[in-house]
């Protein structure tokens, strides 16, 4: 076999005494250049596992949801996410995207692209969001051919960072179902607890519209009164005022708004 050449300038490295201090910082430069190496080979290889893993998760966070949601809980006993109707939706006609795969689609990573996104305007943006994207996917379900649900992916700033969730409508698309939230990083202990169960339990039944047709839900500050308002969270006003925020921006005219229209016409 063939031996492999040795460059001279390695060789004449590796004669360097061990103790020399071009050998010294040598050696660790070719360390970290290996290790920077490894590390971000393994991050983009492994990227596509965490983001189905990922995917998973909020999946089953969804269906857990729905299944302690009164009246949907019955229709999907003993059923999967596959019972979902999943669709990607244009948001600005509210009309679905058949050219778009839903198991493909990413909606947080279109909003971050400028040709597959849009800027919100600043009197519409309440959620701080900046821009979104052009299509979000929703979820589906029916009791044969009535519609019994529509799940809506639901997100904007809190007080510390961005809180994402979904927000589950009945059929008559004003009274809330459930709504859960996966992923924020609020103060801990104060704002965190928009994840508590027993907090979120208090969406289930609520409304959304108003007798005008406005977007009345909201976080009240206090002891939340009436069917348009939630208890708010002690300590968390801002917190509590980003959920206000993110729900009127996705239940809107900019938001899912649109989309509602449309399935009022045909459910």
């Amino acid at each position: 076999m063939p031996s492999i050449p040795v460059p001279s300038w390695w060789r004449r490295f590796l004669s360097l005494p061990n103790e020399s201090p071009e050998k010294t910082f040598g050696m660790a430069l070719l360390v970290s250049a290996i290790c920077a190496v490894v590390v971000s080979a393994s991050a983009v290889l492994l990227k596509p596992r965490q983001d189905a893993n990922l995917q998973a998760e909020n999946s089953a966070r969804m269906m857990q949801m729905l299944r302690g949601a009164p009246g949907i809980g019955q229709l999907l006993q003993g059923v999967g996410a596959e019972a979902l109707e999943v669709s990607v939706v244009d948001l600005a006609s509210g009309a679905l995207a058949p050219d778009q795969d839903p198991t493909a689609y990413d909606a947080r990573r279109a909003a971050e692209n400028e040709q597959t996104s849009i800027a919100i305007p600043p009197e519409l943006d309440v959620a701080r969001l900046g821009r979104r994207a052009k299509f979000a996917t929703v979820y589906l379900i029916r009791d044969d051919e009535r519609l019994a649900s529509v799940v809506l992916p639901v997100y904007g700033k809190g007080y510390q960072s961005v809180l994402r969730g979904y927000l589950a409508l009945e059929g008559d698309l004003n009274t809330i179902a459930a709504l859960t939230f996966y992923e924020q990083k609020e103060t801990p202990g104060v704002g965190t607890r928009v994840t508590e169960p027993k907090w979120q339990a208090l969406w289930s039944g609520k409304r959304v519209f108003d007798a005008e047709g406005d977007v009345a839900i909201a976080v009240a500050e206090g002891a939340g009164q009436g069917p348009h308002r939630v208890d708010g969270i002690t300590g968390a006003t801002r917190t509590s005022l980003g959920v206000t925020h993110l729900l009127r921006y996705w239940l809107g005219p900019h938001g899912f708004g649109p989309l509602l229209v449309r399935l009022r016409g045909v459910s």
